[in-house]
């Protein structure tokens, strides 16, 4: 239920996203509204807590999916009237805040509810389900912008908005996590996070005790970095509005099988030892993630910022290079799904205590908003696409090599007493 409250919510707005500047011909507002929610995420990431703690998960969930129907109505609104910038930007906030709302409680209830040995499995299923509502929305968007213009796309935004309306009723059909029983007998501990003020001397208390975790912000940083680039800088600017659609269907279609791989056959195999499949799963990403930018960089290397900004000729689905250029989109969706799963079960492994879970997965919300609000404004800015390329290609990398000594030093066989509580 939880999968299908965000496959409703931050699902669509992934399908959005994967557009290509919402699909706009301009994608500076999208950009701008963008940069301002993962701010705004980033910063209220520290109260989202307290707020859950007063309010419980499932109405902490309501109040987060809200946002994402105000968002998505922000750009069915400047399809209609083209000068509503500032509403756009204004819901992006408001969204941020929403946002905070929802991951928070996503969170407390993901990791709170699998035994040690299904980590992978309930993130790769998680995972699944989000995507999947990019899979749905990506494909109402191609269905419904087939023979349109791009001026007529408000259709899309109209199915978009019914279907996170959806979503916010769904998480009152869940039940309360105390309800909650495990597969091997023992019962779900609601995390609890702290107030605002005792969060932020935890976050101190967590780097002091396991400051291993610091090796990992930069793949904190990177998951959601990447998203500029190929959603904005390379769908966005090369391709036709369908063409878009089928891209994004594409690319959450393999982050789905992405997900599932690494989390299930990968990371949660029985017959291999923990510290193995640690190694395995930081091999396979990082392969991935330096083999698909050595790709994608010769398909950069053929257009500019200034060249995509004009009337330039947009790739269709009917065109003969079009097979070889969504590969691209499919490659890197499978790089997206498989360095955020291998995240979080990074963190998973560190630790079974909710409380200290709650601290780590905070570090990890926090700073891949930050990322994400940073790589949004240098697009907003103007920053050539080889620019923006070649900084997410080094962050990727660079990310799994800093991630190294962790792996070696830090993830054993099984989670040591020690290392439950902050």
């Amino acid at each position: 239920m939880l999968g299908f409250v965000c496959f409703l919510g931050p699902g669509i707005f992934i399908a959005l996203t994967g557009l290509g500047g919402g699909g706009q011909v301009n994608s500076k507002v999208q950009a701008n509204a963008s940069a301002i929610l993962y701010a705004t995420l980033a910063f209220f990431g520290l109260f989202s807590g307290s707020i859950n703690n007063v309010l419980g998960p499932r109405w902490t969930l309501v109040l987060g999916t809200l946002g994402y129907s105000l968002y998505i109505a922000s750009f069915l609104v400047i399809n209609i009237h083209p000068d509503a910038s500032a509403f756009v930007i204004a819901a992006g906030a408001i969204l941020g805040i929403c946002a905070a709302l929802l991951w928070t409680a996503q969170g407390s209830l993901m990791m709170a509810y699998p035994t040690e040995a299904q980590k992978g499995t309930f993130i790769s299923i998680f995972w699944t389900i989000f995507n999947l509502g990019g899979v749905m929305g990506s494909a109402v968007a191609f269905g419904t912008s087939f023979n349109r213009t791009v001026s007529d796309i408000y259709v899309t935004f109209v199915g978009f908005l019914i279907l996170t309306l959806v979503g916010v009723f769904l998480p009152l059909l869940m039940a309360n996590p105390n309800k909650v029983i495990r597969t091997d007998g023992t019962r779900v501990n609601q995390v609890r996070y702290p107030s605002w003020k005792t969060e932020v001397s935890r976050l101190y208390v967590a780097l002091k005790t396991d400051p291993w975790i610091i090796l990992l912000f930069p793949m904190f940083i990177a998951s959601n970095y990447c998203y500029t680039w190929e959603y904005n800088n390379y769908n966005g600017a090369i391709f036709t509005i369908r063409a878009r659609a089928l891209n994004s269907l594409m690319s959450y279609t393999s982050q789905v099988l992405g997900s599932v791989f690494l989390g299930y056959f990968i990371l949660d195999q029985k017959r291999v030892r923990r510290r193995v499949r640690a190694f395995y799963g930081w091999s396979l990403v990082f392969f991935v993630a330096f083999a698909s930018h050595v790709w994608a960089y010769f398909y950069q290397k053929t257009y500019t910022r200034a060249e995509a900004m004009k009337d330039a000729y947009k790739i269709d689905i009917i065109d003969e290079t079009y097979v070889a250029h969504v590969w691209v989109m499919i490659v890197h969706g499978l790089l997206d799904s498989m360095l955020q799963t291998y995240a979080y079960w990074l963190i998973g492994a560190m630790s079974n205590d909710p409380a200290k879970l709650a601290v780590f997965t905070g570090f990890y919300k926090s700073l891949q908003s930050a990322g994400a609000a940073g790589a949004w404004s240098t697009d907003a800015a103007g920053i050539p696409y080889m620019n923006i390329f070649l900084s997410t290609w080094c962050l990727m990398v660079g990310s799994m090599i800093f991630a190294a000594p962790m792996v070696y030093l830090r993830v054993t066989d099984h989670t040591d007493v020690e290392d439950e509580t902050l």
